[in-house]
């Protein structure tokens, strides 16, 4: 995490002398003027207000001697001058009004989060951060980053063999140093999951792993815990949540795959699991392309295709749902889709024959039947 300077302890130069930065970002005065702005919307159209600004700005620093806060990031070398939590937060979140209250923006804030899976999970964890939700999280994963990664998840080349875990972590922090970040880099497990879902208010799972997809459903359920699921599909995504905080007595996956248990789950054979895996996702939604595609894993791909456009719409369904869920707004449980290519293709009504005809053949090849 980073290192947060403390007045009490040293000055800003002896800190500045033992981190030794490689950058310095100091833009304090020009945050001032965003919140001055802010909070007199008036001169949004009205661009004369350089007496006004330094009006505030000499009270603003007349009532915070301490003049924001320093954070050292050993990550990057960077130190960075930030103005205090509460205005840090009401910058970042300035353009969310009134679409956000105030009010609601603090119950965003509050919701307690943990993120397990950082592919198409980073995605629902970024977004939702920019949208000021999360200051507690945690977040599992222990992969790193692999060249093949960077075609659905917003890193570069440069994060090419890091852990996912880390860049997760570092951008949080970079976003808003006042959070606190629990990550678990090498990933959930059976030994680390009461840890996991400590003091959490939802779950977002979005692992590849089946069994640990089943044991986190089923302690989530036993928790009350409920537990948002986004699944690429093509262009589109396959959306689910598991309302286990209204019902503890719910279907895991909303009956997809009934009340199964772990025993139950090992003991099938490997040549059911693409089946199981086809239920859960919900073989009623998979598109063409994405049925024919994971026929093919293992001869002509290596691996089931993902798209960015459909891992950014993952986030976003992900950041919607847990909004409703800290504002207390209605969130069905159930499993849905969002299908761009019915919404704007104005032929998709008139394929649904060759698609239900190939739902048919697909299902039929891996054993499933609608």
């Amino acid at each position: 995490m980073p290192e947060r300077y403390n007045p009490s302890g040293e000055s800003l130069e002896a800190f500045k002398e033992r981190t030794e930065p490689t950058h310095i970002i100091d833009a304090y005065d020009d945050l001032l003027e965003d919140l001055f702005l802010i909070r007199n919307p008036r001169f949004k159209f009205v661009r004369e207000y350089k007496a006004e600004l330094a009006a505030f700005t000499e009270e603003y620093k007349r009532a915070n001697p301490s003049f924001g806060e320093w954070f050292y990031f050993p990550w990057n070398g960077v130190l960075a001058h930030y103005l205090p939590e509460a205005e840090h937060l009401e910058l970042r979140t300035a353009r969310n009004r009134n679409i956000i209250t105030a009010e609601e923006q603090q119950a965003l804030y509050g919701l307690r989060v943990a993120y397990a899976g950082l592919s198409v999970g980073s995605h629902g964890l970024f977004t939702f951060a920019h949208l000021g939700g999360g200051q507690r999280i945690k977040i599992a994963d222990p992969d790193t980053v692999s060249p093949s990664n960077l075609n659905r998840i917003r890193f570069d080349f440069l994060a090419v063999g890091r852990k996912k875990c880390d860049l997760a972590r570092e951008y949080i922090y970079q976003l808003d140093p006042y959070a606190h970040v629990e990550a678990f880099a090498d990933g959930v497990s059976a030994e680390n999951m009461d840890a996991f879902l400590s003091d959490i208010d939802v779950l977002v799972e979005e692992t590849d792993n089946l069994e640990m997809k089943i044991r986190l459903r089923l302690e989530a359920r036993a928790r009350g815990i409920p537990v948002i699921m986004a699944t690429d599909n093509g262009d589109n995504i396959i959306f689910e949540a598991d309302r286990f905080d209204l019902d503890k007595n719910a279907s895991l996956f909303n009956g997809a795959i009934g009340d199964i248990t772990i025993d139950e789950f090992k003991s099938f054979p490997p040549t059911e699991l693409p089946k199981l895996a086809t239920k859960i996702a919900g073989p009623g939604f998979i598109v063409p392309r994405m049925m024919s595609s994971l026929l093919e894993v293992g001869k002509t791909i290596y691996s089931w295709p993902q798209l960015v456009d459909a891992a950014t719409l993952s986030g976003v369904a992900i950041a919607y749902a847990l909004k409703q869920l800290a504002l207390k707004r209605p969130l069905m449980s159930a499993k849905c889709e969002v299908n761009f290519d019915a919404i704007l293709d104005p032929s998709y009504a008139d394929g649904r024959a060759d698609r239900e005809a190939a739902r048919k053949d697909f299902l039929g090849k891996i054993g499933l039947e609608l």
